[in-house]
Order: structure tokens, then sequence, then C-alpha cells
């Protein structure tokens, strides 16, 4: 091994690389945006476009599957299974007004679910209060 080795050592929560040579340590610092032009702008590319696919992917779901799932786990499970099947229907079809129409019954289907699990959440301590207040009156 000759007298012109270099060992280079990266810190992991460092902006900063130590090149060791003969003896001698340079720290070199790193600065966002330098470098091969050519490799971060592809790297730029790739990383907008998958970021805009997870975006489309989330937010302009047509057949509101998610949601229907949602609906099943956090909601009234038998309209979630509704609103799940009106969904795959939606997916299946190969008619857009068709498609368009199990759409928005799976999403009405959906809401409904959650609304309704959630109201009757908020029900229960009312109605308890209610009933103890009652309670409380008769005697």
């Amino acid at each position: 091994m000759g007298g012109d080795q270099k060992h280079i050592h990266e810190m992991s929560n460092s902006t900063q690389t130590h090149v060791t040579m003969e003896d001698e340590e340079l720290p070199l610092t790193t600065v966002p945006g330098t470098g091969d032009a050519e490799n971060n702008d592809t790297c730029n590319q790739v990383v907008i476009s998958s970021t805009e696919q997870d975006t489309v992917s989330c937010c302009k779901e047509k057949h509101y599957r998610k949601l229907a799932i949602c609906s099943i786990i956090c909601g009234i499970s038998c309209i979630g299974i509704k609103a799940l099947i009106y969904s795959v229907k939606a997916e299946t079809s190969r008619d857009p007004a068709v498609m368009e129409k199990f759409s928005q019954r799976a999403k009405k289907f959906s809401i409904i679910s959650l609304v309704t699990w959630f109201s009757i959440l908020a029900i229960i301590p009312l109605l308890m209060a209610l009933i103890s207040y009652l309670l409380t009156l008769q005697d």
C-alpha cells in the first residue's frame, strides 16, 4: 500500500467529509447543489415525478376504495362493506356513467358510515349524563 492512500470518513449527522492523506486530515465541506449538475438534475426530476405520482394516487382516487376501507375499520362496518362493494363495482365497470354512479354511492355510504359511528360515540356520554340527571331528580 503506497503513501498516496486516501481514506474517506463520513460523519452521519455532519456535512463535512474528512480526507486522510499521509497522516494529514483535511476537512472538506460539502455544499448542497455542488457536484455534477447532470446527476443532480436527474435526481431532482425523479424525486419530483415520484412525489407527483404519490399525490395523484392519494388525492385523485376515483373509486373511493380507501375511504370505504376506512369506513369499515373506523365506522359502522356493515355500511362500510356496502361502500366497498360499490367501490369495486365502480372499478370494474366499463361504462363511465355507471362507474360515476357507483363511485358516488361508495362515497355516500362511506361518509354515512363514518358520520353515524362518530354520532353514536358523541351521543353515548350525553345520554349517560341525561340518565344520571333524571335519576337524581327522581330521588
